[in-house]
């Protein structure tokens, strides 16, 4: 902790201890470290985020981290996050996790946490495929993928489309990022963060050890030819026609984010005990 209780902090302070066990080469790291360098650009204080996230390589992010962290079960993170940012709307809540995690088993959590409008934001690290488990294919693996024992012809299935997904299920801010870019991806959390709502953000973050050929996003990733909008419309026939490659913020709405009220105060642990009793 810094001596002064009012200097900002630096992203290394953002840092536990902890050393990631990433693969080298993994995407993650960058997105690690745009994280941090995200919350020292906004002035946070690591007791003032929290950092939520499920199962999987890129969901490891909380312990790498001197913020308060919840690593939770399969595809529940954002489940986690909401009943925390409702609860504690002073804190900062992040959720991290991967395609696997987030459209997979956590798909159901993905669409009502957009539809819900949470002020938190959701960083989905998208390397389409199964890392942590030896390379299954994800929700988002394209349908001819046949790298992998596990499909040796591919699955055939169509891929999921989260930014067209949050889109329809009432994301107030979307936008995708590339973990070769941690500078600029770190400018993107920084933006979703601000922005009130739930703000979800796509990190491509190749998976070198299953999918080496992801290696070559680094000269797919581009700017996005157009500005951000806060039409829905607009935004979806973007989204439609994306080729997945797009960098940038790609819809900014106004929806007012949901925040219950916090009752008349604190209660008795006994009152509630009495209200279960049989």
């Amino acid at each position: 902790m810094s001596a002064n209780p009012q200097a900002a902090f630096t992203p290394q302070q953002f840092k536990s201890d902890v050393k990631p066990v990433w693969c080298p080469g993994c995407g993650d790291y960058s997105v690690l470290s745009a994280i941090t360098k995200a919350l020292a650009a906004l002035e946070l204080r690591p007791e003032n985020v929290a950092i939520v996230s499920g199962i999987g390589c890129s969901s490891r992010i909380p312990a790498y981290t001197s913020c308060y962290g919840f690593h939770g079960v399969h595809g529940r993170a954002l489940a986690a996050a909401t009943g925390l940012k409702v609860a504690r709307p002073d804190l900062t809540v992040i959720t991290a996790g991967g395609d696997g995690d987030g459209y997979s088993i956590g798909g159901n959590h993905f669409l009502h946490a957009c539809r819900r409008n949470v002020d938190l934001t959701y960083i989905v690290m998208d390397n389409r495929v199964y890392g942590m488990t030896k390379g299954q294919p994800s929700p988002t693996t394209e349908p001819d993928w046949d790298s992998s024992k596990l499909s040796p012809h591919g699955t055939g299935l169509r891929e999921f489309h989260p930014l067209v997904i949050a889109l329809a299920s009432g994301a107030n801010f979307i936008a995708r990022a590339f973990s070769g870019d941690p500078n600029g991806t770190a400018e993107l959390i920084a933006r979703a963060v601000r922005h009130p709502g739930f703000s979800f953000i796509e990190v491509l973050s190749p998976c070198v050890t299953f999918r080496p050929e992801q290696r070559g996003w680094k000269e797919m990733a581009h700017p996005a030819p157009v500005e951000p909008t806060d039409d829905p419309g607009r935004a979806a026939r973007r989204l439609m026609t994306d080729d997945g490659f797009n960098i940038g913020v790609l819809y900014a709405g106004e929806r007012k984010p949901y925040q219950p009220g916090m009752g008349h105060g604190a209660q008795r642990a006994a009152d509630l005990e009495a209200e279960f009793a049989l």
